[in-house]
């Protein structure tokens, strides 16, 4: 009898509660735009779904779009709901139900539809028009005919458009409005995100498609045109992605993430993304609790029956998965997620559940028949497809292994074919490997360029001084007789060989007894000048002779290999000379020859990145051989590891050597007499400067040509 009174007082407080909520709800109305009333109906052909408000709206509600499950939110600030139920079945072409959800002082519409499509809106007077666009396609005279567009020319260009790489591997659009004041709309229409810009043109600059492919987000293509009176563009993004939008002044941005699935999550994305919802209750069945959530999303909820109990919880403004969570793990149980099927049970049946059907699955794998197929290879090896097939860890041939412990594999080398026999499910897991793995590898084509530049000055400058005196021997001035001894040399050598006039021994006139010239440069003598005095006797001579030579050169030495690869191979090239050269003997006393290369090569392993850059271990060396005996070889090497973006050129070394010399050769004494000392040195200065770079350039090679 307690436990009936109990029931009873339980009720009550729930329809006090209801009452109260119904009142307040009627004097947030009164104080607020209210949403009265929602229907669906077909105008001209078209789905139009109709709003009534008790006040006109200022400004159209934001909203956005999903694909799955198709629908249409649309969010209403400071307006709550006066419809008194929170769903209304339409059931009419596209459309099937709506559901309107307060929040706070927020209340957000959401069309249920049975395809995605998309949509306009419009105010009128005190309603709102939906306008659905026919999945198949809709005339535009047929949407005009429901309500018609405002065409305004007072329109401004938009400034900049440009694709980005951000983090996580997303892509960004990102547009430059010419003010701050433009209005945007953004929604998601089947695979592509469509951005229209209200009262904007398009320049003609900006009028292209961009391929953002090799940027390695989930954006293929940004189209951009104009329509009307806006800008509208699409965006195509690949695989599992999805998008945020802001705006900072007036820089808008649209940017799409990759998304991870994970099927064991209700809802994809970083923590809890369902639709929020409110839940109050006291005392309630957990059997019941989750068919509220059921009723709430798209989800098919099972439910074992050996769930039972009850809880009490308030829950406000949740995500609706986060919800679920909550209360599974209040109560101990557990879930499986299949598509939109969810079963719930306890952890315990569900361990046991998963453990049967393993064993299961094993016991029919140890039956099942084998069958032999063969796999027809173009590009991967089939020797190194049995060896992936037959991979194991830990030396236990079952543990990591893609066939069946009856599973066997077989490569032909003439044919390239590869023959497996297993179970059919088995067979089926080594196509799709097969599919994955038998695939062209990108080739890569590696530049490399080598810019020896050297510059070069040289400035000699000498002097040749000598003096003769023959007086004795032309017959001589007072002291000197004809064949006497006083014979003076300056300069040169005295012979005592006697001349064949009889006059005595011959004297070399072409002697200087100051010898230290220009020195001369690439192979050529410097230039001279040179002055005789002599009396007019002709018997004393004094020779004298300056000689200069000033040389400037400039040299580039350039050298370009290049080698095409597949990835991750490597690659060598190489050109020059290879001597063979004696260094020695053995024990038995026969010769030992070293080969010594002088070559130009390049040796490297590129490896393409996810992002489309390449990694590349590189060696490049330029030796030349200056001499055989004793081996002498020049050598200019450099060898590293670097990243470098497709098509991009890099300088992975460079040298820099300058070379500066003085001299300075004089006779002693005599050279450091001021002015006259010059006629007795030689001076000389030589500048060199050499520089070494090496750039290098890596490109992955098209594998079809383009379109």
């Amino acid at each position: 009898m307690k436990k009936h009174n109990t029931r009873w007082i339980d009720k009550v407080c729930g329809h006090i509660c209801v009452v109260m909520g119904v009142l307040l709800t009627s004097a947030m109305a009164h104080a607020q735009i209210a949403i009265e009333a929602v229907s669906g109906s077909v105008q001209s052909g078209v789905e139009v779904v109709r709003i009534d408000l008790s006040q006109a709206l200022t400004a159209l509600p934001t909203g956005f779009s999903i694909q799955s499950p198709a629908r249409i939110a649309l969010d209403f600030p400071n307006v709550v709901s006066a419809m008194g139920r929170s769903n209304v079945d339409v059931n009419q072409g596209n459309l099937k139900s709506v559901s309107v959800v307060q929040a706070g002082n927020r209340t957000r519409v959401v069309l249920n539809l049975k395809q995605s499509t998309a949509y306009k809106t419009q105010i009128q007077d005190k309603s709102l028009l939906i306008v659905l666009e026919s999945v198949a396609g809709v005339a535009p005279a047929a949407v005009t005919q429901v309500f018609a567009e405002n065409q305004s020319r007072d329109t401004q260009p938009l400034r900049d458009l440009e694709f980005r790489r951000g983090e996580e591997n997303a892509g960004r659009v990102v547009v430059t409005l010419p003010n701050n004041q433009v209005g945007v709309d953004i929604r998601q229409q089947g695979q592509t995100l469509v951005v229209e810009f209200m009262k904007t043109t398009l320049p003609e600059g900006l009028r292209r498609r961009l391929d953002v492919t090799d940027f390695g987000t989930p954006v293929k293509s940004v189209v951009t045109y104009q329509v009307g009176d806006r800008v509208r563009m699409v965006i195509e993004p690949q695989g599992l992605w999805a998008h945020s939008a802001y705006q900072s002044d007036s820089q808008f941005v649209v940017e799409v993430k990759p998304v991870k699935v994970d099927p064991s999550k209700l809802t994809q994305g970083p923590g809890y993304t369902g639709q929020k919802l409110s839940l109050n209750f006291q005392n309630i069945e957990v059997r019941s609790l989750l068919q509220v959530i059921a009723d709430f999303t798209s989800f098919n909820i099972i439910t074992s029956d050996t769930v039972n109990g009850a809880v009490t919880l308030r829950l406000q403004d949740v995500p609706w998965d986060q919800a679920l969570d909550i209360i599974l793990q209040a109560k101990g149980l557990g879930m499986r997620k299949t598509d939109n099927v969810i079963w719930i049970a306890p952890k315990e049946e569900i361990a046991a559940k998963e453990k049967q059907e393993l064993e299961s699955k094993a016991t029919v794998l140890s039956l099942e028949p084998v069958k032999m197929q063969t796999f027809q290879l173009s590009y991967a090896s089939a020797v190194d497809i049995v060896k992936q097939l037959n991979e194991s860890v830990g030396g236990d041939r079952n543990a990591v292994r893609t066939l069946s412990s009856r599973g066997t594999a077989a490569a032909d080398l003439r044919t390239n074919q590869l023959f497996v026999t297993d179970v059919p499910s088995k067979l089926e897991q080594v196509q799709q490997l097969i599919a994955k793995l038998d695939i062209p590898v990108k080739q890569v084509l590696i530049e490399a360029r080598m810019v020896e530049a050297s510059d070069t000055f040289g400035k000699s400058l000498g002097v040749k001084l000598g003096a003769t005196d023959l007086r004795a021997q032309q017959g001589g001035d007072g002291g000197y007789s004809i064949g006497g001894g006083n014979r003076v040399a300056i300069g040169t050598s005295y012979a005592n060989s006697v001349a064949s006039s009889g006059a005595g021994g011959s004297v070399d006139t072409s002697g200087n007894f100051v010898n230290l010239p220009a020195i001369g440069s690439g192979a050529y003598a410097p230039a001279t000048f040179a002055l005789a005095i002599f009396s007019s006797a002709a018997n004393r001579f004094l020779n004298l002779e300056i000689s200069a030579l000033e040389s400037d050169g400039k040299g580039q030495v350039i050298s370009s290999p290049r080698v095409v690869t597949a990835d991750m191979k490597e690659a060598i090239i190489e050109t020059g000379t290879e001597v063979s050269v004696a260094t020695g003997k053995d024990d038995k006393g026969n010769p030992i020859i070293e080969k010594v290369k002088g070559v130009l090569g390049l040796r490297v392993t590129p490896r393409i990145m996810p992002d489309g850059s390449i990694n590349m271990a590189v060696h490049v060396n330029k030796d030349t051989i200056i001499s055989r005996s004793p081996i002498e070889k020049s050598v200019k090497s450099v060898q590293t590891d670097i990243l470098v973006e497709n098509g991009g050129t890099v300088v992975i070394g460079g040298i820099y050597e300058s070379a500066e010399t003085d001299s300075l050769t004089k006779v002693p004494f005599l050279g450091d007499l001021p002015g006259v000392g010059n006629l007795f040195k030689s001076k000389s200065r030589f500048t060199e400067k050499k520089e070494l770079l090496i750039f290098i350039t890596p490109k992955v090679v098209a594998d079809k040509a383009p379109r």
